[in-house]
């Protein structure tokens, strides 16, 4: 009953109470392009397929977190025609290989912890 009350609304219960997460690409620079909220007791990969499609990714390398690796984003991305950068989690029995410097050069966390931080004036 609760689900059907905050469905529309971005809001889940999660331990800390309701939370929001915002889900966002950005360019090479960490300029967002798209983005998105969702329940915040909702996995990060639940609509990450969802996001992409707002974006022409196509001779792109997407860079994201070992969150986004399962199989059907890895699968949407090489569909489109882009690259992954996406390490494996600890966990999987068949690791891809990453371009760990590429990698290091996420811009995306480094945002939106500047989104997240209250303005010091």
């Amino acid at each position: 009953m609760e689900r059907e009350k905050t469905a529309d609304k971005a809001i889940g219960r999660t331990e800390g109470g309701l939370n929001t997460k915002l889900h966002a690409i950005v360019d090479g620079l960490g300029n967002p392009v798209e983005f998105m909220l969702s329940a915040g007791n909702d996995h990060d990969s639940v609509y990450a397929v969802e996001l992409l499609e707002k974006v022409e990714i196509g001779g792109s390398n997407v860079l994201a977190d070992c969150a986004y690796g399962v199989k059907t984003i890895r699968a949407y991305i090489s569909e489109q025609g882009a690259s992954y950068v996406i390490p494996p989690q600890s966990n999987v029995s068949d690791p891809w290989p990453v371009d760990w410097w590429l990698y290091q050069k996420i811009p995306a966390q480094i945002h939106l912890d500047k989104l997240r931080s209250p303005a010091i004036i």
